[in-house]
């Protein structure tokens, strides 16, 4: 984390006490005052920025921020220079910044310079908090402006902070490992962090390989052909990139500034169209002559679900941007990212197992699903496969992953088959109603004994070429007990990646399985 250079905060600091007081000022020494102070504020705002790149593990940020630092110590040496420049003015950034790296350090909350309690209790590191220190003042202020705060929007915050509670805890925790991919999109296009978060909250609750019955997908849940238009949609390899969080991200940020550009800039009216469809909000706007979204003649022109959906966004936005002010405090997360290499054959699954909780809640299964979304949990990967991860991640797989009973553990009940457990003493002769009779009619009757025929040899099996799915069941559970490869097995039957969905009573040709 960048420290300040205390010498120069105290060599500030020194000539404070050796300036004398300023009289009135020509219109060109206040002229050059101004300019000074101005340095100062934009000095103060790149280092602020320097900071929010490093959280987003960005390596401009460093650079940024130490270059931050040598302007605002020039400014000083000009200060000092200039009469009517009053270093107590320009030391004030620098004690702000102080501060600022001093709660850091400490790992406490960074308020805001206007005591305005933001998102703050939405940071996890340092980087984290730096970024929330800034995310009211700019980001978003932007979006409070652009919003109405109204009793539907109270009705949401309330649904989201009773009943809903858990899936906004979720949605903001699954939010924090996908941030780093996510944010920029956003960042790039000029829109708040808060919407977005908003509409994921909604949407997914930050799950990644989320699809609806209406075949929407992904964490921002795309349409297919609405996907298309915005480059969403299959790659080649027969993954469809909707469930792509940072390609997601992007489409959602192309699709929110279309729309705010033909809507008057109406985050209502965008988020209407996002979800009852863009003709027709475009439609009702045109024909009420571009009225609000809460206008009576506007507002009952669209179907219940959309007008439930619109205040329910903007609800978990503005909880995003005002924790404290509800009493909503959310946990820690450790989303520093890191890469992970396998140093054996493994699956999502069998990581989940062996990583433990590691201080979470529910453990790491859905931050591996959402950073890894070409891969299916119970998908088998080879030595050296490349997962996005975390730091905590990597810490805790060579811990507990490699060797070791939890590792053994792991890969035990992962490859465990639960049909396995069926005991068969052999093969099972029925008795035929003509072999009773003919039993009968020899007098040994119901009470004798009658002689079991003599079991036929058994035929050795042949190599099944089909089979029929049963409840419960993967195609890689089924590529695992026919030993045949996943991909190949999806590729014979035409299933397509990521999901590799199949249905109870599908019949699956076995292609290239020994049996």
């Amino acid at each position: 984390m960048p420290v300040l250079r205390s010498s120069a905060a105290l060599l500030a600091l020194g000539l404070l006490v050796l300036m004398p007081q300023a009289h009135a000022l020509s219109k060109r020494d206040q002229a050059a005052v101004d300019a000074l102070n101005q340095r100062m504020q934009a000095a103060e705002t790149r280092y602020r920025q320097g900071l929010v790149k490093i959280g987003n593990a960005d390596p401009a940020g460093r650079t940024e921020v130490d270059a931050a630092l040598e302007d605002m110590e020039d400014v000083m040496a000009a200060c000092v220079k200039q009469k009517g420049c009053s270093p107590t003015t320009m030391l004030t950034a620098y004690k702000r910044l102080l501060k600022q790296n001093a709660d850091l350090a400490s790992g406490d909350e960074v308020p805001e310079d206007n005591d305005d309690e933001g998102a703050g209790s939405f940071t996890a590191d340092v980087p984290e908090a730096a970024r929330a220190a800034a995310l009211l003042s700019a980001d978003g202020q932007q979006f409070v402006k652009m919003v109405q705060y109204n009793p539907a929007v109270q009705a949401g915050i309330r649904r989201w902070l009773t009943d809903m509670r858990p899936s906004l805890i979720d949605s903001f925790e699954n939010y924090q490992y996908l941030r780093q991919t996510m944010w920029p999109q956003f960042q790039r296009a000029g829109l708040p962090e808060a919407l977005l978060f908003g509409v994921m909250a909604k949407e997914s609750n930050g799950r990644v390989h989320s699809t609806s019955r209406a075949g929407a997908a992904g964490p921002m849940q795309f349409m297919y052909a609405t996907g298309r238009r915005f480059g969403l949609g299959e790659d080649g390899s027969g993954f469809d990139t909707r469930y792509d969080a940072r390609a997601s991200a992007a489409a959602a940020a192309e699709y929110f500034n279309e729309r705010l550009g033909t809507l008057n800039r109406s985050i209502e009216l965008s988020l209407a169209a996002y979800n009852g469809g863009e003709g027709r909000a475009q439609r009702v706007f045109n024909t009420t002559g571009g009225r609000n979204f809460w206008d009576e003649s506007v507002y009952n022109q669209f179907p219940a679900e959309t007008r439930d959906y619109v205040p329910m966004v903007i609800a978990a936005a503005w909880l995003f941007l005002h924790p404290k002010e509800y009493g909503l405090t959310m946990p820690k997360v450790d989303a520093r990212p890191a890469s992970l290499r396998l140093s054996k054959p493994s699956s999502i699954y069998e990581l989940t197992i062996c990583l433990g909780n590691g201080g979470t809640r529910e453990g790491y299964m859905r931050a591996l699903r959402n950073l890894n979304p070409r891969y299916q949990a119970d998908q088998y990967l080879p030595t050296g496969t490349m997962l996005a991860a975390t730091s905590k991640i990597v810490g805790l797989y060579g811990r507990y992953c490699m060797q070791g009973q939890r590792a053994e553990l792991a890969h035990t009940l992962v490859l465990s088959d639960a049909s396995s457990a069926i005991v068969r003493t052999g093969p099972v002769t029925p008795v035929s109603d003509d072999t009773v009779y003919e039993a009968e009619s020899a007098g040994t009757g119901s009470a004798g004994a009658i002689a079991a025929p003599k079991p036929a040899k058994p035929a050795k099996p042949s190599k099944p070429s089909t089979y029929t799915v049963k409840r419960g069941e993967t195609l890689t559970a089924i590529a695992q007990k026919f030993q045949c490869d996943t991909g190949d097995l999806a590729k014979a039957n035409k299933l397509k990646a990521p999901r590799f969905a199949i249905k109870p009573g599908q019949k699956l040709k076995l292609n290239g399985c020994d049996g």
